[in-house]
């Protein structure tokens, strides 16, 4: 069969034979190694644009040990706060030059390992990390062979590198302060993993809002913990249901919980915020057309991506060492109609 033959594509010393010049000159140049004179320069770009010439990145790792790619390490692209935080990371690094490679974990620590190990093979500029349960020994120490990496969201322990997260105590806090002005006093709480630092601090900070200068009521507050997904919402949700005593509000730990604990709620025709206030933490979702529209404390997720890309970047130009630096992000409560005002009743 007759075929139709493949356009060759343009080769660095096809570049440097029209324009007159090495390849060492032309490779040099476009890497940003060597100004040339106004001439010169003239004559290699319109070589460059009439050729149509795009460097192999692959060639340009093996040639200077450098790439212009970010390893981005996520959970879970189907989760609205991951598939954002994605967007967010791939359009600032877009705007930098760089490209970026998603590897999507599914929280199973054997995929984390490969992607880390991947990322090292292949010489990635910066590596943008991310998980939803507590790590082993070996991924600590394959982000510790980076010398350009963040640590997102969630804490890795036994890892020297930029951490970045949003300020989860804060956002409890808010939470607990707002309910507490509301008149509620007995809250459940419903968060994720329980080895996850971004669980207990929510917890902490709901605590400190409710009670503040340490005025605890007479027990602690009921708390329930899963996964961050729709399922472990929904049996929590029952969970808590079955054991209620005096409780009035719930503050659930991320949108995906929320999810399943309406969904929970709706098949046990329990009603918010009649029955009880709630108060979701991630505002990822559109939770402003649910009925009730759900109060949130909301992170900022395009935020948080974009300075994700400019921690890396900051390393890549030696503005600081990347030794153990954390940063936290502040967090907004997104007022709705899921709480309801007891001082009112």
């Amino acid at each position: 069969m007759w075929k139709v033959p493949m356009e060759r594509k343009n080769k660095l010393v096809d570049v440097a034979a029209a324009a007159n010049v090495s390849t060492t000159t032309i490779s040099r140049y476009m890497n940003g190694s060597l100004h040339l004179s106004a001439k010169t320069q003239k004559r290699v770009d319109a070589a460059i644009e009439n050729l149509s010439y795009m460097p192999d990145p692959r060639a340009r790792r093996l040639s200077t040990g450098k790439s212009d790619t970010f390893a981005l390490i996520l959970p879970d692209i189907a989760n609205p706060f991951f598939s954002k935080i994605a967007a967010s990371i791939e359009s600032a690094a877009a705007d930098a030059g760089y490209t970026v490679v998603l590897s999507a974990t599914f929280n199973e620590e054997s995929r984390e390992i490969s992607a880390l190990e991947l990322a090292l093979q292949n010489k990635v500029a910066g590596v943008i990390f991310a998980t939803n349960h507590k790590t082993g020994t070996l991924v600590a120490q394959l982000l510790n062979k980076f010398d350009r990496v963040v640590i997102l969201d969630e804490d890795v322990r036994e890892t020297q590198a930029p951490k970045l997260r949003c300020d989860n105590v804060m956002g409890g806090e808010l939470a607990g302060k707002y309910l507490r002005e509301q008149g509620h006093k007995n809250v459940a709480y419903i968060g994720g993993g329980k080895d996850l630092l971004s669980t207990y601090s929510r917890l902490k900070g709901l605590e400190n809002g409710l009670f503040p200068e340490g005025k605890r009521n007479d027990r602690p507050l009921k708390h329930y913990f899963g996964d961050h997904d729709i399922h472990s919402g929904k049996i929590l949700a029952k969970q808590f249901i079955s054991e209620v005593k005096n409780e009035t509000a719930i503050f659930v730990g991320s949108d995906e919980l929320t999810i399943g604990v309406l969904t929970a709620f709706k098949e046990l025709d329990v009603k918010i915020p009649d029955e009880f206030s709630l108060i979701s933490f991630d505002g990822v979702q559109n939770f402003n057309l649910f009925q009730p529209a759900i109060t949130n404390v909301g992170q900022p997720v395009e935020s948080l991506g974009k300075r994700a890309v400019e921690i890396i970047l900051d390393n890549v130009r030696g503005r600081y060492e990347a030794g153990d630096y954390l940063e936290l992000v502040p967090v907004t409560l997104n007022l709705e109609s899921s709480v309801i005002n007891l001082k009112e009743i």
